[in-house]
């Protein structure tokens, strides 16, 4: 319902975040509020700080689907946040009752952690120049630790979906979704691939370091951005790079999910993909991702001998000739300007 659709969309925020946490807020909050229902509650929580977005993406979610819960913040109580004014307040009081997390003084950072990725924020990654330390990563080997032979995949999409994933090398040859994605993950895993480290910009206007770990998901996503450029048309394309792509991305980053615009877009999306129908090559190697090649048995958009400059086909050069004459009749008005 949600990955899915943000790979058709090729959606991501400012450039590089694949979205990984604000996949996952949709699915909890609409969980939280389902279950608040039952149990007759007027009042939900969340343990977000009064800085993050997760605070803004859970209670919008709440207010869509429940609009007459209530929300109680802890981290914008002042009461809470004047005692703990972070972390490592939170973690001595933890100390002090045995209350056990996985956070400790020395791995001061926060992470998040779903199928698709996992985040790591605060501690010394605040400082954006602070390297992050080797055994931060979790879910990736370091790319100079992967195997010095690259590794060669097959995943083949149908309307934009991933269908099937292949590796002779294993034998893996694997249809169901969740597996598929699964092994996807684990050969991204140990090929190092997946990682970035950014500064993005929060909805609620602060920036933020961050950095996360999307390995299947990244695989995904450049094999089906690849497989549009041979079955995709071109102005279909374009539109939705334009108009759908960024929106669909900013629009899950900021929480809007549960919205008028949320519901347009993911009615949207599926309406481009008809014809993401064929399969792609994909090589790893040490962090790095190369398409090898890629075919469809169904899309004949990409024609070999139209394409060829060794085969005329049947297509016509002189025809260019108009073609060019055309489109050069504003510029040559436009020239003339700089001429005399």
């Amino acid at each position: 319902e949600l990955v899915i659709p943000t790979i058709q969309a090729n959606a991501v925020y400012e450039t590089v975040y694949l979205l990984g946490t604000s996949v996952a807020r949709p699915v909890i909050a609409r969980s939280q509020v389902k279950i608040a229902q039952q149990e007759g509650c007027t009042h939900v929580s969340h343990g977000c700080t009064g800085k993050g977005n997760d605070q803004v993406r859970f209670e919008l979610a709440y207010y869509a689907l429940a609009p007459k819960l209530q929300v109680i913040a802890p981290w914008r109580i002042p009461e809470f946040y004047q005692r703990f004014p972070g972390r490592n307040a939170l973690l001595a009081y933890a100390a002090e009752k045995n209350i056990p997390v996985s956070q400790t003084p020395s791995k001061p950072w926060s992470t998040d952690e779903n199928l698709f990725h996992i985040s790591y924020e605060a501690g010394i990654l605040e400082d954006p120049n602070v390297t992050p330390p080797k055994d931060m990563w979790k879910l990736t080997v370091d790319p100079e630790d992967a195997p010095n032979t690259p590794e060669r995949i097959t995943i083949t999409f149908k309307e934009g979906k991933p269908v099937r994933v292949t590796n002779e090398a294993d034998n893996t040859d694997l249809t169901d979704p969740l597996d598929l994605f699964l092994y996807l993950n684990t050969v991204a895993r140990r090929n190092g691939v997946g990682r970035i480290d950014i500064v993005e910009n929060r909805f609620i206007g602060i920036k933020s370091r961050g950095c996360y770990e999307t390995p299947g998901g990244t695989i995904l996503r450049a094999a089906h951005i690849d497989l549009e450029g041979l079955v995709l048309d071109r102005e279909v394309r374009a539109y939705r790079d334009e108009h759908i792509t960024p929106v669909f991305g900013k629009m899950m980053y900021n929480g809007l999910y549960f919205s008028p615009e949320g519901d347009l877009l993911t009615k949207m999306v599926p309406l481009t993909q008809t014809n993401v129908n064929g399969s792609v090559r994909v090589k790893l190697y040490k962090g790095s991702l190369t398409m090898e090649g890629r075919w469809s048995e169904t899309e004949t958009l990409y024609d070999m001998e139209q394409s060829s400059m060794d085969v005329q086909g049947d297509f016509e050069p002189i025809d260019s000739d108009g073609f060019i004459k055309i489109q050069s009749i504003r510029l040559k008005k436009w020239g003339a300007k700089f001429q005399n």
